[in-house]
């Protein structure tokens, strides 16, 4: 892989135009592979909420739980959740209690193994410690310019 710079001058490059491009590129590529299977990434965060938990969940909490994710917003994770619904991954029953269904597991398996694949892609070439330190300097700025993360 070529750089845009030297070293020199790429100590110099600004943050917020890199970390903007890296975001469009990751989102691009898994929002398009996902589309390519039938679903969205809200719909695959909603699954995979469901999936993981043994004895489901409440609606509100997968909702309270991803709403912030890539500023998706209440109103639109909701209307995610009920798509999911209406796929026919998960169920609602009356109390609210979202669980996934036999179909919705089988396709579960299939975009997991895709957001697996696409992990190998992005992470190609780059070594665990590499990614470990970039997550650590991307929380640093964070902080340092008083913003918040899904964590706070």
């Amino acid at each position: 892989m070529k750089y845009s710079h030297n070293d020199a001058e790429l100590v110099r490059q600004p943050i917020g135009y890199w970390s903007w491009a890296a975001y469009k590129a990751v989102v691009s590529r898994t929002r398009g592979a996902l589309d390519e299977i039938g679903t969205n990434q809200p719909q695959w965060w909603v699954l995979a909420q469901v999936a993981q938990a043994e004895d489901g969940r409440s609606r509100d909490e997968v909702s309270r739980l991803l709403r912030n994710y890539l500023d998706t917003g209440p109103e639109s994770m909701e209307r995610e959740i009920d798509r999911t619904i209406a796929q026919g991954w998960i169920t609602e029953d009356s109390e609210g209690r979202l669980d996934i269904t036999a179909e919705g597991r089988a396709f579960h398996a299939r975009a997991a193994a895709l957001q697996e694949e696409l992990w190998a892609q992005r992470h190609d070439g780059i070594s665990d410690e590499e990614y470990l330190i970039t997550l650590k300097v991307l929380q640093r700025f964070i902080h340092n310019t008083g913003g918040q993360a899904w964590h706070h």
